[in-house]
Formats: structure tokens, C-alpha cells, sequence
């Protein structure tokens, strides 16, 4: 089902889901926020739905100018209100991860858990932030400021090189939903790609610290997108973080494991009483 709440693009995969558990699903960059196959195939393996809301400047949802990483889930919380959700396990993609974490920190009494699939780390002016990223155009000119994004979005080229052979697979397979997805957002034009861009590249709004959820970071050590670095700098800052690196992966092929990372995080929940619901 597709609607508008509080102004955004809403994508659930029930008509009804008010008192249920749910993924929410944090979209990549770019990507227009429609639910894709296999993230609904994975959430309902464990009896969840999904809802998944198109981020300022994607497909339906309208801009918002100078947003920060916490802005949008801030925004999320109307949405889950007016869903009526019981609780939420926060999922996110790449450019979805770090808008995963700040939707734990913003909204701790709802969000159970959170698994983030290749995310950027918070920003810092370093080497190792952009070391080992194939194209790393778009961030460094986001880092300067919009202008030179913009500049840059100009006369940006996708390079095929930042994806592994099985990132290549992945996307002629399961997930070629993922691919059609991008083409469909690319196709609204860049301001969603660049202000994503601009907010993982200034002060996210939130520190890791205040993520008090469990979080499964899981990382392709062949990742060209976002290196693995990133992830282990997550680890070291998040207070209940487990790192889960897979060798054989790179950027897209590694979202195969989402259905295994929720399965994981399901058990851990079993291991907790009542009273620590908040949290795996």
C-alpha cells in the first residue's frame, strides 16, 4: 500500500499494520522508497511487515532543504504514529544506515533493535573516510559544500567499478529490484542524492553514544561503495554494537544476509524479559 503521511511517501506491505512489529525500512542512495521484494520476502520470514517512507526529495516526498540525518526521523515519528505500530526494528541500507541509528536515538522506546547493511560512519576530514572508495566524487564535493555537489551532480557518471563481481551478480538476481529502483530515482533527478550526500557529510544531529538499541552492523570487506572501515568506526562508537564482516562480499551482494541478521537479532530477543523490551 502507498499513502501520504505527514507529508511523505508511505510504502507498507499490509493494508493494516497498526499493532504489529515492523521493519522499518531505510532506503539507499538513490532509491524512490517503494518496498523491494526481498526486504518484504526477508521481514515476513519472521512474521514482520514493512514500511518503508521515501526520505525529502525522493519520488513523493518534498524536499526539505539543509536537512540533517536526525531531521529525518524526526519526521518518522508522526508516520509511525498514525501506522499505530507496535514496535519497530530499524533497517537500513548504505545511505539508509545512519538514518536507522538516529531513528534509535530519537525514538528509543519504540525502536527494538537496528541492523545497518554497509553504512557510512559520521563524518570526519580525514584520509581513511574516503580511503578505498571507488568514486568518492560526490562525497568530496558535498564535503566543500552544495554548490560544488551540485557542480559535481552536473556532470556525474555512474562507474561501474565500484561494484565487485558479486555485487554485479546480486543486482542481475535477487536483487535486481534494487537496480530498477536506483534507475527509477535517478530518473526523478539529484536533489535527494545530494542532500543525502550533504548530511552524511556534516554533523549527523545526533552522537552514536545515544543509540541505545542493540545494532548488527553488517559490512562486505570487498565493499568499493563505503569500505569496511566505516563499519569498524561505528563499532567502536555505538555502546551495543556487534560487527559482522563478510569477505566474500561487496556493496550490494551483502544485502543477502538481511534475512539472517533479522533471524539473529529475533533470537537475541528471546534472551531478554519483558522489562528490557526496548532493547535486544
Amino acid at each position: 500500500m502507498r499513502t501520504t503521511i505527514a507529508g511523505l511517501d508511505v510504502h507498507t506491505s499490509h493494508d493494516d499494520i497498526a499493532g504489529r512489529e515492523v521493519v522499518l525500512w531505510h532506503h539507499g542512495s538513490p532509491q524512490t522508497g517503494a518496498i523491494l521484494e526481498p526486504v518484504r520476502l526477508a521481514a515476513e520470514a519472521h512474521g514482520l511487515a514493512v514500511v518503508s517512507v521515501a526520505r525529502p526529495a525522493y519520488a513523493g516526498s518534498p524536499r526539505v532543504p539543509g536537512r540533517r540525518v536526525v531531521d529525518v526521523a524526526r519526521g518518522l515519528r508522526p508516520v509511525l504514529e498514525g501506522l499505530g505500530v507496535a514496535s519497530v526494528v530499524s533497517v537500513g541500507a548504505s545511505g539508509g544506515g545512519p538514518h536507522a541509528l538516529a531513528c534509535a536515538a530519537v525514538m528509543p522506546q519504540l525502536v527494538r533493535a537496528v541492523v545497518t547493511l554497509a553504512s557510512p560512519a559520521p563524518f570526519v576530514d580525514e584520509p581513511w573516510w574516503f580511503a578505498g572508495m571507488q568514486a568518492p566524487g560526490g562525497l568530496r564535493a558535498a564535503a566543500v559544500g552544495e554548490d560544488d555537489r551540485r557542480r559535481f551532480a552536473a556532470t556525474d557518471e555512474f562507474d561501474p567499478a565500484q561494484f565487485v563481481d558479486a555485487d554485479h551478480a546480486a543486482l542481475q538476481g535477487e536483487w535486481a529490484s534494487l537496480g530498477a529502483d536506483a534507475g527509477a530515482a535517478d530518473a526523478d533527478g539529484p536533489d535527494g542524492l545530494i542532500d543525502d550526500d550533504l548530511a552524511f557529510t556534516r554533523p549527523w544531529g545526533f552522537a552514536p553514544a545515544e543509540v541505545a538499541a542493540s545494532v548488527l552492523l553488517v559490512q562486505g570487506e570487498r565493499d568499493r561503495v563505503i569500505p569496511p572501515a566505516h563499519a569498524r568506526a561505528l563499532a567502536a562508537v555505538l555502546p551495543r554494537a556487534t560487527l559482522e564482516l563478510h569477505p566474500d562480499d561487496g556493496h550490494v551482494s551483502v544485502l543477502r544476509h538481511l534475512g539472517a541478521a533479522l533471524a539473529r537479532l529475533l533470537g537475541l530477543a528471546r534472551l531478554h524479559s519483558a522489562d528490557d523490551s526496548a532493547t535486544f
